[in-house]
């Protein structure tokens, strides 16, 4: 590993594709739960929607480092493309719920390549004191797309309908496909045809930060896809319009993007505790004003607070998992630690659906705000507050097995 990085070299093939993902991610994702509604969908079975593609991504993940590995990251980023465009197809077309269902859900599975390839290959490549900084861009350029997506979905909603922002966001990821495709190839540095060590092996060695740094990671996973479900679902339970609801989803995004390099400056420069506690504090607040809010201008003043919260702790999720990961197994264990992350990313949206199957809308915005504050106690007690790669362990290998 080199002591500087040439970041013209990986900047387009680490970052492009990824940025016209999720592009196409940013103009559906606002509109998962109203396309649902629109279908005759039932408020809690609107919410479980917008978590099927968390959902799909938690089930990917560990496929998705197991597919790289076989057939090279830039074939299975190809494949992802590919099958990700169909999936939204799939949901352009859609006129009952369950198709929708088993679009989102896909997608969710083809998004899991993208991201574990993309995290997995600057972990590799960018020296430890610029880690946080180089994925706190990648979390950057999903932050710019999800800036981007609502507006492109407001305008083609505009033009056509609420169903043409998925044909929109299926030719993002074929044209991420073709960027992929055109690009030299980024292929991980280890020696093919080298195993490493076997994935339970690596679970069970590395489980303290699995279990410690892992689970406070659940819980800004949590809170971040709950923010997705819960704000277009109480604009629209406040008559709020599907057009209004994406441009409040770009404000948020806009004032998201703004925060994320400031956020991997801050984490290489001081620590990673100072991104993880202040997001999960501010999330908490956000969650809990949501249902003192009226109409547009004061719903959009908690979406950009919440935008920022989300902003600040832009990469750190990664940064967590590349910190913790061990030299000689990446792959393995990046995929088992996004599959513990990713329930977090899943279960927001799931735990919205279960309370307001009960209780008020409100109600469930509280118990995430509450959920997120419980995360921050967590960190306060797991993770440390000096600069640099966080370390729990001794050694920096797996021994093979």
């Amino acid at each position: 590993m080199t002591a500087s990085l040439d970041w013209r070299r990986i900047a387009l093939a680490a970052y492009g594709p990824t940025l016209l993902v999720s592009t196409g991610h940013g103009a559906i994702m606002p509109l998962v739960a109203l396309s649902a509604r629109e279908m005759g969908a039932s408020l809690e079975i609107a919410a479980f929607l917008v978590g099927l593609m968390g959902l799909g991504q938690l089930i990917g993940d560990l496929p998705a480092g197991m597919l790289a590995a076989r057939i090279g990251e830039k074939r299975a980023l190809i494949g992802a493309a590919i099958v990700e465009t169909l999936a939204l197809a799939l949901c352009w077309r859609a006129d009952e719920v369950w198709q929708l269902a088993v679009g989102v859900f896909i997608a969710g599975m083809a998004a899991a390549v993208f991201q574990l390839a993309r995290q997995a290959y600057l972990t590799e490549v960018v020296p430890a004191h610029q880690r946080a900084r180089a994925l706190s861009v990648l979390g950057g350029t999903h932050r710019i797309g999800s800036f981007i997506g609502p507006l492109a979905g407001a305008l083609v909603i505009g033009l056509f309908n609420l169903s043409a922002a998925y044909a929109t966001a299926a030719i993002f990821s074929l044209l991420a496909g073709v960027l992929t495709l055109v690009l030299p190839d980024v292929e991980n540095a280890r020696p093919k045809g080298v195993r490493g060590p076997r994935l339970g092996a690596v679970v069970r060695i590395r489980r303290r930060a699995l279990l410690t740094l892992g689970a406070g990671a659940m819980t800004i996973q949590l809170g971040r896809a709950a923010r997705l479900s819960v704000l277009p679902l109480w604009a629209e339970a406040i008559g709020i319009s599907a057009q209004a609801t994406s441009i409040i989803f770009a404000l948020a995004a806009l004032a998201d993007m703004s925060m994320f390099y400031p956020s991997g400056w801050i984490m290489d420069r001081f620590g990673r505790f100072y991104s993880a506690v202040p997001t999960l504090v501010v999330l908490g607040i956000g969650f809990s004003l949501l249902p003192l809010t009226k109409g547009v201008f004061t719903v959009a003043l908690v979406a950009v607070l919440l935008g920022v919260a989300n902003g600040f702790s832009a990469g750190i999720v990664m940064t967590l998992g590349s910190d913790s990961a061990p030299t000689n197994a990446r792959a393995q264990f990046l995929g088992a630690w996004r599959l513990l992350t990713d329930l977090g990313h899943a279960g927001g949206p799931l735990l919205v659906s279960a309370i307001v199957a009960i209780a008020p809308l409100g109600l469930a915005s509280i118990a995430v705000g509450v959920t997120c504050w419980l995360g921050a106690a967590w960190f306060l007690k797991w993770l440390p507050r000096r600069p640099g790669a966080v370390r729990m362990f001794d050694a920096d290998e797996v021994a093979e097995s």
